[in-house]
């Protein structure tokens, strides 16, 4: 079919073309009012971001600190409770404590003797 030096021609030729130029037509971006209102709405939305982003922070930071705070509060709670429940299981064993644990709250009542006599009633 073809020979050598036909076939190299026809090959080189095909690849050796010069690349035609496209003409587009040309666009002014400076003076387009779409591109000034987009340009205006992606400055407002990175400054909304920016204010949600401080937000989110803040608030986290404000939130964890609740949250030790929380925990400790806890912690005393238990600890008061703990040592109200030991207060208490003394009292059985020496009720001389009884007064003060009556005076803030933990008993109600006046610790009456056991063997004291009952009054009579009508």
């Amino acid at each position: 079919m073809f020979g050598a030096k036909e076939l190299n021609n026809h090959s080189k030729t095909l690849w050796t073309n010069k690349a035609k130029t496209v003409k587009s037509p040309l666009i002014d971006m400076k003076n387009d009012p779409l591109t000034t209102v987009l340009l205006g709405l992606l400055t407002v939305l990175a400054l909304a971001s920016a204010i949600f982003c401080w937000l989110y922070i803040s608030n986290t930071r404000e939130w964890r600190t609740l949250q030790s705070q929380v925990a400790m509060v806890q912690n005393n709670r238990n600890l008061v409770n703990s040592l109200v429940t030991d207060a208490v299981e003394y009292s059985k064993k020496d009720p001389t404590i009884n007064p003060i644990l009556e005076s803030v709250g933990v008993k109600s009542g006046k610790s009456a003797p056991t063997n004291a006599p009952k009054t009579p009633t009508k």
